[in-house]
């Protein structure tokens, strides 16, 4: 597909949910990319979408969007487990496709969306915002620069203060829909533990249990809609006063996982749903030094120790304030630089910060992990990706044709 630069990039949204904020961000009629048609089957958001797109088609069957002449570029917005069939279907359609993470929630369905990437030759761009985060962004370039020699061991603790609200009281909170929270909540994390470590799982050993609200019994009847104060920023504290909680919940809000990478590097990753705060904390280890990151937004440092041994010290050897986002948003400004970088890519293609095979690995060390703390912490292996996609993602999705 071949797009003019002289005018809008004219987009295709599938969904309008809790990620409708992309499609927000990707609106810019006039400055290079404009919704013109979105698909959503949930009537209240397909409300919500008609008041936001005002010239937009905004319609229930997503093939309407997808099949649609006037549309350029295809967003998948919509829950986890639909994710490869429609961006597979969009892709067929000849339609670059931009796909929010997780790819989607197998290892074999992750694969089967790269194969018809590589057989159709269609661009495909996945939504993992967190590399495009200051303090990633940051930490990555810490390590680049080698200020703690060659990384060892990476230690990430994800508090995710707000995971009642917005991870167990809709779809994410039954594994049909997700797999588990490790895999829909954890494959931002995993992502980043793999580009600051650079390299993937290749075994995870893992435990986790709901602890706290899976005795919490005020539940919505079922098909009953989503209450409209779901999310409370300054209430539904403690965990045990949160109401309205969805009727089947049957994934973890607490897990401990351990990683072997490919390259040597050990990692744990730790995620808890009834924290009072919200924020990542990653420590990465090299054998030259050590970083840590203090806060992960506006107002965050990341702090390195590398001169010398000693006892506790909070004074590090170099401290590094967090850049401030010139568009600020829950993601430390990253969404926009996101859509910027796929709109680039839908226009004039090459690599991206953005992986497809990065996102399908941490898929599969999610749902590795998430198969070992069901068996009872066994080690799980991670299938490695066909090198003949790992190549071709790689090298810029240069179709097989041109080659």
């Amino acid at each position: 597909m071949t797009t003019n630069t002289h005018r809008d990039i004219r987009l295709g949204v599938l969904g309008f949910g809790l990620r409708g904020s992309i499609a927000r961000t990707a609106h810019r009629p006039g400055a290079g990319s404009r919704v013109v048609a979105l698909a959503e089957h949930d009537t209240a958001a397909r409300a919500a979408a008609v008041e936001a797109f005002p010239d937009a088609l905004v319609v229930a069957d997503h093939r309407d969007v997808v099949e649609s002449p006037d549309v350029d570029a295809v967003v998948v917005l919509t829950p986890d487990h639909t994710h490869a069939d429609l961006a597979c279907q969009a892709l067929r359609a000849g339609k670059p496709v931009f796909v929010e993470k997780p790819l989607d929630i197998s290892i074999e369905r992750c694969d089967e969306l790269l194969r018809t990437a590589h057989e159709t030759g269609t661009r495909l761009y996945v939504g993992h915002n967190m590399r495009h985060m200051p303090v990633v962004r940051l930490m990555r370039d810490v390590i680049t620069r080698g200020e703690i020699g060659e990384v060892k061991t990476v230690w990430v603790r994800h508090f995710v203060g707000y995971g009642g609200d917005w991870y167990f009281k809709d779809w994410h909170a039954e594994r049909r829909y997700t797999g588990g929270l490790l895999l829909q909540k954890a494959s931002h994390d995993l992502d980043v533990l793999h580009w600051l470590a650079n390299g993937y799982t290749r075994q995870v050993q893992a435990f986790g249990d709901l602890v706290v609200y899976g005795d919490n019994p005020h539940r919505r009847a079922p098909g009953e809609p989503k209450h409209a104060d779901w999310h409370d920023v300054d209430g539904n504290w403690p965990p045990h006063t949160q109401r309205g909680l969805n009727p089947v919940i049957d994934v973890e809000d607490v897990s401990l996982v351990n990683l072997r990478l490919d390259n040597g590097v050990l990692a744990a990753y730790q995620q808890c749903h009834f924290t009072p705060d919200y924020w990542r904390n990653y420590t990465v280890i090299g054998d030259e030094g050590r970083l840590e990151n203090f806060g992960d937004g506006p107002g965050a440092v990341v702090k390195v120790w590398n001169s010398r041994r000693s006892t506790y010290r909070a004074e590090a050897d170099a401290e590094y304030a967090v850049p401030d986002a010139e568009d600020d948003d829950e993601h430390g400004g990253a969404d926009p630089l996101l859509v910027d970088e796929f709109l680039r890519f839908v226009r004039e293609g090459g690599t991206t910060d953005t992986s497809p095979v990065a996102a399908r690995m941490a898929v599969a060390a999610g749902v590795r992990a998430t198969e070992s703390l069901r068996a009872g912490g066994i080690p799980c292996e991670v299938p490695g990706l066909d090198p003949e996609l790992v190549s071709y993602f790689e090298n810029g999705q240069v179709p097989p044709a041109r080659s």
